[in-house]
């Protein structure tokens, strides 16, 4: 025990700290990827607008002509009027020919020459008069009426015709046209539906290069994204390397229990010194 009723030391603990960390170079080049990921990250990305391709002019056409109402409907017209026209009673006197009255009339003027002659010659025999010139008068003149009947006949059958022959002519032509008309406007939709499929190619194509280029500015806007993510990659494979800095805390002195040592010391020294 010590002469001053005390220990001579102070505290026998300290405090030891530990720290694991990355090797310096390793850490440094991780944390100076991480300020470049944290300014990038604060800038505004301008985003391209989303476009989109017009109507080409293919389409643009094919639209106009759509709008374009009444294709094939004066043939369809002109066919109607075909058709009524057949439909209708034929004025046959428009075909008689026109040179039948001169027929007529020489027929009319043979037979009185035909008469005029047998009246002279039943004078010369002395029978004018008579029975049998009345019955050859008769004849004559009933063969007369007859051949001009029959060639009035003949006229009128041969109008008739013609007048039956436009009305077919009519008809038909109608019905021609009709479908003709019909034709024209299913000719127009096909050369619509043409150009507007051609036309939808165009856009396409168009469209096409719109969404490219944006893709483009895309890629170009995000690539030094990509070039952290990238080196993001590389750092996370690389091997994992560690250094430990140890921190030791020394117990504190007492200062009582130091005075006390050394005037211990300075006491042995003391009697070591004097004579014996």
């Amino acid at each position: 025990m010590s002469i001053f009723g005390g220990g001579g030391g102070g505290s026998t603990t300290g405090t030891q700290t530990s720290i694991a960390r990355e090797a310096p170079g390793v850490e440094a080049r991780k944390l100076a990827l991480y300020d470049e990921a944290a300014k990038l990250a604060q800038t505004k990305v301008p985003l391209p607008g989303i476009q989109v391709a017009p109507l080409s002019p293919l389409e643009q056409a094919g639209i106009t002509q759509a709008g374009q109402t009444g294709v094939g409907a004066g043939t369809v017209t002109s066919g109607i009027g075909s058709l009524q026209a057949g439909m209708q009673d034929p004025n046959i006197s428009s075909f008689l020919n026109p040179y039948q009255s001169f027929v007529t009339d020489e027929i009319a003027r043979q037979g009185q020459m035909m008469q005029n002659q047998l009246g002279a010659k039943a004078i010369e025999a002395g029978a004018f008069g008579g029975g049998r010139e009345g019955v050859q008068q008769a004849e004559l003149q009933r063969g007369t009426l007859s051949t001009i009947g029959q060639s009035l006949a003949s006229g009128f059958q041969t109008a008739l015709g013609a007048a039956q022959t436009q009305r077919q002519q009519q008809l038909a032509g109608g019905q021609a046209l009709g479908q003709l008309g019909a034709q024209q406007q299913a000719m127009s939709l096909a050369d619509i539906n043409a150009q507007i499929q051609a036309g939808g190619l165009q856009r396409g194509v168009g469209q096409a290069a719109l969404d490219a280029q944006r893709q483009t500015e895309l890629q170009r806007l995000y690539e030094p994204y990509q070039r952290v993510e990238f080196l993001k990659g590389i750092m996370t494979n690389l091997p994992t390397t560690q250094s430990s800095v140890t921190a030791t805390t020394a117990p504190g002195a007492n200062p009582v229990g130091q005075a006390v040592g050394a005037g211990l010391g300075a006491y042995s020294a003391y009697n070591l010194a004097q004579p014996r």
